[in-house]
């Protein structure tokens, strides 16, 4: 457990998981997103995760989800996951009422310290929706560069959402942590 700026970073347990399912939920999608600026809910409908799906990141051995809280509160959380040379970072979730704050520039910094020198990695990977300019740029400002590399969004499968637009696509963003 670790303590940064008044926040206290731990990994996630089981006894975590409908809490940061409802943190990542009130995050992107639905009304109550629209208080913050990562809201989906304009291209995207239904659920971002579920808690099998947070269950999974959980148990997986090569992944760990860190709960971010501030007093005794889970206010953020995000993902990271070893690849062999880097890290992919996922999964991240700023409670709407605290974003555009800077909390999440203090988490996203600490999560690439805690995976260089967890596991030695000399890059951090996630992928974003290309058509989130306001997101993309914010990574963007944080060191990470758009790659070009898409993967096409899994359309028809609905534990993703229910897209709202037929050109989703996820690029890939990376940042050098040396």
């Amino acid at each position: 457990m670790e303590t940064t700026a008044g926040l206290t970073f731990r990994d996630a347990t089981d006894a975590d998981v409908d809490t940061l399912v409802a943190l990542v939920e009130s995050a992107y999608r639905g009304d109550a997103s629209r208080a913050g600026w990562t809201t989906e809910a304009d291209i995207l409908e239904g659920q971002r995760t579920d808690p099998e799906g947070v269950l999974a990141v959980i148990k997986s051995p090569d992944s760990r989800l860190l709960t971010v809280e501030r007093e005794g509160q889970a206010v953020a959380c995000c993902q990271l996951e070893h690849r062999g040379t880097y890290a992919y970072f996922g999964m991240f979730a700023v409670s709407p009422a605290l974003q555009g704050g800077g909390l999440g520039k203090v988490i996203i910094a600490e999560a690439e310290r805690i995976a260089r020198e967890t596991w030695g990695v000399t890059e951090m990977h996630m992928t974003v929706i290309s058509v989130r300019n306001d997101l993309v740029a914010w990574y963007e400002r944080r060191g990470y560069r758009r790659t070009g590399q898409m993967t096409p969004f899994p359309y028809g499968d609905e534990r993703f959402g229910v897209p709202q637009r037929d050109d989703l696509q996820f690029e890939l963003l990376v940042k050098p942590l040396v």
